[in-house]
């Protein structure tokens, strides 16, 4: 009977160590798998990746602006390199002339109540912007007549004016431009597909597809520079206005406020 237990426990130790052996050849051949799976996904992506990075928008812009040709599109790319520095000077200048017209006005306000013209020509003198600019040009004339301070502030508040707009028209000049090269380019491309069909004499799509594409790409970047430039236009002019109408109205503010100091 001893004998009988003792051949029944070899025979379960020798099945459960085979299974042990394999379940763990089962797990080393799972982990294998799952590594091999791993590396050729990461290698699938590594591939991608590059292929991805060809297709990024600045490569495809650059690819189809040297598919348009070096002429007409060189031309519109300096309209619009020209036009951003027009723009951005502009913006900048007239970031430089907004002030605080109320808080300017309770100033010169405050200043003639207190110490007079030549205390109000000072608070002047220490702010720049066109309105004070304006508010210096009518206090310097108040001591003759109130007319005269009138007419200094309409006559200097023309001046600053055109030193408001003073390059907005080359801004406009490239707007105009830009789409228009842009159609001379496409038009110029068709005579060249159509001078290629007279020539062979039989119309083939490969044949004029390359100007035709030209043609129609030199359009495209006409029309984004004209579109981008006319933002910064809008912007610009939008801004002028806000500046014109608050020195109108500081204008009108300044020679009730001499009114009131003459009395």
């Amino acid at each position: 009977m001893k004998k009988l237990f003792s051949i029944l426990a070899m025979a379960g130790l020798f099945v459960l160590s085979t299974n042990t052996v394999n379940a763990k050849a089962a797990t080393a051949t799972m982990v294998s798998n799952l590594s091999a799976t791993v590396t050729t996904t990461a290698v699938m992506l590594q591939d991608e990746a590059p292929a991805e990075a060809e297709q990024s928008f600045m490569q495809v812009l650059k690819e189809y602006f040297i598919k348009g040709g070096a002429g007409f599109m060189g031309i519109v790319l300096l309209c619009l390199i020209l036009g951003l520095a027009v723009a951005i000077e502009r913006i900048i200048y007239l970031n430089m002339a907004s002030t605080n017209t109320a808080k300017l006005r309770q100033q010169v306000e405050d200043a003639l109540a207190s110490g007079g013209v030549e205390a109000a020509k000072e608070v002047c003198r220490n702010t720049k912007g066109p309105v004070a600019s304006i508010y210096y040009q009518g206090l310097d004339r108040a001591g003759e007549s109130i007319e005269s301070a009138e007419k200094a502030v309409v006559s200097y508040g023309g001046v600053q004016m055109g030193q408001l707009e003073k390059n907005v028209s080359w801004l406009s000049l490239f707007i105009a431009i830009a789409p228009m090269l842009g159609f001379m380019g496409t038009v110029i491309g068709m005579i060249r597909a159509f001078d290629k069909i007279s020539t062979v004499g039989n119309l083939s799509a490969s044949l004029i597809a390359g100007d035709i594409q030209v043609a129609l790409l030199t359009t495209v970047f006409g029309l984004i520079v004209a579109i981008i430039l006319q933002i910064f236009y809008n912007y610009i002019i939008a801004k002028i206005d806000s500046i014109v109408n608050d020195m109108e109205d500081s204008s009108i503010s300044l020679i009730d406020m001499l009114v009131d100091h003459k009395k």
